[in-house]
């Protein structure tokens, strides 16, 4: 698995977007209503609700992935 760096919308609990490393983060990360959440990678424990196949493909296609969880170590 890749490394990501995960965001959080502030104003949605769990709404989660995932940038991997190699990627630049999307413009509307950069808008104040996301807030850095950590970073997620092989050795590190996912979310509950985090589905390798779908960030896989997601990513290719948006260069992020977005998902919604309800795991609160992942809930600022």
């Amino acid at each position: 698995m890749r490394s990501y760096n995960l965001f959080q919308l502030k104003s949605v609990e769990g709404l989660c977007c995932a940038v991997p490393e190699a990627c630049s983060v999307p413009p509307f990360i950069g808008s104040g209503r996301w807030a850095f959440g950590g970073k997620l990678g092989a050795e590190d424990a996912l979310p509950l609700d985090f589905d390798g196949r779908a960030a896989d493909t997601a990513v290719r296609f948006n260069g992020f992935y977005l998902f919604q969880t309800v795991d609160r170590r992942f809930i600022a």
